[in-house]
């Protein structure tokens, strides 16, 4: 039983599971041929070969076995999903620096340990790329400060 209950064969399970959604979700596409692929070609290939690797990695981990899987701990995903929430809520109303200090925040609250001085570098540094690569390098039409710019 504890084979079954690995990292391993966990992990190919979910890519299972993945490969199956894509394809329910792709089946109403059309194929087409590998010479004149049609939009459902690359997500049916993709998904069957995401089946292929899972099934590999099942039966691996059944054969060789492999480490158990740990306790999941609650707070570190609690805290990122509740940041990238806050995120999502923010972007629109208050643009996206504010959502960005207010997502780093939140997440860097899930470690071990916290050190705002680290924590402010990231911010200011993180804002700083996503300005660049978001409104000035891709000219994205969002809002860096809302009301400001």
């Amino acid at each position: 039983m504890n084979r079954f209950l690995s990292k391993d064969f966990l992990s190919g399970l979910m890519f299972i599971g993945f490969g199956l959604v894509a394809l329910y979700f792709g089946q109403k596409l059309a194929l087409g041929t590998p010479v004149r692929m049609g939009p459902g070609y690359v997500p049916r290939m993709l998904s069957l070969t995401l089946l292929g690797l899972g099934v590999l990695v099942c039966i691996i981990a059944v054969v060789s076995g492999s480490e158990p899987v740990e306790r999941p701990k609650w707070k570190p995903i609690t805290l990122v999903t509740l940041g990238i929430v806050c995120f999502a809520l923010l972007f629109e109303r208050a643009g996206l620096i504010p959502a960005l200090v207010v997502l780093i925040m939140i997440a860097s609250l899930a470690g071990e340990e916290f050190k705002l001085v680290e924590v402010i570098g990231n911010i200011v540094v993180l804002s700083v790329l996503c300005t660049l690569v978001f409104k000035v390098g891709l000219g994205m039409n969002i809002y860096i400060l809302r009301g400001v710019w």
